[in-house]
């Protein structure tokens, strides 16, 4: 086990500019370089190849950096109806596990796992059923490479037409109880629980042990709205009555989260998604939630 919880980094200002080529993963390596980070969450999409070259180069200029990469933010979609269809977005995450087994650190490396998109005539328990299925094969092949995987309460994947299928807490905790394997967790994510419309600190006791990874970022309610505006937008899109900022000035409760991952004594990884706003408050982010470890987790 670290000796403390470890910060990471996640560009969110800049996902499609990576994704789609505009900016190099090289230049968003240097830049994380100076953000007082220990580590980069990557995306599949910021990946120009999987092959095993490629990668190693990838993980050396992590290295110059001083940067580990413990963290990769895939989306599978195992909701589709179609099993061919699930069983490609299987072979697809054995990828994105090997890509870890080479880029992250031995002391610790993980692959986000999701349910998939919110399809309608898709029922709760086929959902469930599919995407517990899924998880389940997948686990032997990531015990084998030593990459954990984690399920994130989530909203949705940028790239996805429709919402997390998962993403009321209900279903989201009805998958994650079914599964037991040391090569399994959650990455929490308080401001995921904000838009889907629960309650952070509630959600997080019902994971606290089993919280390997977590998210940080924080949303603002925008003058005039309210948590009902949350509700009414979320099974539509990403709610305009929020706004992202510089964490733990905004409706999460870090202390409070801090609290409660001390008394689990939670040493693991925790990626900031931040800078939509620029780069200076994800630097100041970073120096938040460092600040937070030092407090709560060391």
């Amino acid at each position: 086990m670290a000796a403390s919880a470890r910060v990471a980094v996640f560009p969110k200002g800049f996902i499609h500019e990576l994704s789609e080529g505009k900016m190099s993963l090289e230049t968003w390596i240097e830049l994380a370089g100076t953000l007082g980070a220990d580590g980069l969450e990557m995306y599949p999409r910021f990946l120009a190849s999987t092959e095993e070259t490629y990668l190693k180069a990838v993980r050396e200029a992590c290295d110059r950096q001083g940067l580990a990469v413990p963290m990769m933010c895939a989306s599978p979609d195992f909701t589709q109806p179609d099993p061919e269809r699930r069983a490609r977005e299987v072979d697809a995450m054995k990828r994105m596990i090997d890509v870890m087994a080479i880029l992250g650190p031995d002391g610790f490396r993980s692959c986000r796992v999701l349910s998939g998109q919110r399809r309608s005539g898709v029922s709760r328990e086929d959902g469930i059923d599919w995407t517990v299925a899924c998880i389940r094969e997948l686990l032997p092949y990531a015990a084998e490479k030593r990459v954990h995987l984690v399920m994130e309460n989530h909203y949705k994947d940028g790239y996805w037409t429709a919402p997390e299928f998962a993403m009321p807490s209900d279903i989201f905790l009805d998958i994650v109880g079914r599964i037991e394997s040391p090569w399994f967790g959650v990455n929490y994510d308080p401001s995921n629980a904000i838009v889907a419309g629960d309650d952070p600190l509630r959600l997080l006791e019902r994971v606290r042990s089993r919280v390997l990874t977590m998210h940080a970022s924080d949303r603002y309610l925008k003058a005039g709205r309210s948590m009902d505006d949350i509700r009414e937008y979320r099974d539509q899109g990403y709610s305009d009555a929020l706004e992202h900022g510089v964490i733990g000035r905004g409706m999460n409760d870090y202390d409070a989260i801090f609290r409660v991952l001390q008394e689990e004594k939670f040493r693991g990884w925790i990626s900031i998604e931040d800078g939509v706003n620029g780069l200076e408050e994800l630097r100041e982010s970073v120096a938040f939630v460092r600040a937070g470890i030092g407090r709560y987790l060391t």
